[in-house]
């Protein structure tokens, strides 16, 4: 089923919007991460892996939840399907892995967050290289799924090609044979 091209557009909007906010919160917490590991300021490097927990759970997450969901309404409102063409499956299989790892990174933040908060803790061991890591690969992550939506690389899916189609669906085709019915 097709949206009408309003309601398709207004959704493609919100997808572009929730993937590239997902995308800017990112390099957003690759500045902060980069900044915790530099600083020579200990109450800065503190207040940066006190942040992050809050600050994840108020913009990363959301952002990638959101556009998960319009990702997955907009590919089943238009033409191209959720799983007819290989481009679309791997977009959502990057969009999921990046959101179910994120929310399993949820507990390191809230670990580097209590580490901050002591103040009897070494500094050098509230340093954590993790978040960078983490940033860079999911930066890349989510620029292979834009590359993925902008150049749309040819492939079908079986599902695509329709080999996973029921009967019903065959005869009401056009231009098929009908069955005779027993």
């Amino acid at each position: 089923m097709t949206m009408p091209p309003r309601l398709r557009k207004s959704a493609l909007i919100a997808h572009v919007t929730f993937s590239v906010g997902w995308l800017g919160a990112v390099f957003a917490f690759l500045v902060l991460a980069l900044i915790g590991l530099t600083s020579r300021h200990p109450a800065t490097v503190r207040g940066v892996y006190l942040v992050m927990e809050p600050a994840a759970w108020y913009t990363l997450v959301p952002l990638a939840l959101a556009a998960l969901l319009t990702g997955i309404v907009q590919s089943l409102g238009t033409p191209w399907g959720l799983l007819r063409h290989y481009w679309v499956v791997f977009k959502l299989l990057i969009n999921v892995a990046a959101t179910v790892v994120l929310l399993i990174y949820m507990g390191t933040f809230r670990s580097m967050a209590h580490l901050a908060a002591d103040p009897e803790a070494e500094l050098s061991s509230v340093r954590n290289f993790s978040p960078v890591l983490h940033s860079v690969l999911t930066l890349g992550v989510l620029l292979l799924a834009m590359v993925l939506a902008v150049y749309k690389p040819r492939g079908v899916t079986p599902f695509g090609q329709g080999k996973w189609r029921s009967r019903r669906e065959i005869r009401g085709a056009p231009g098929a044979v009908s069955q005779p019915q027993t």
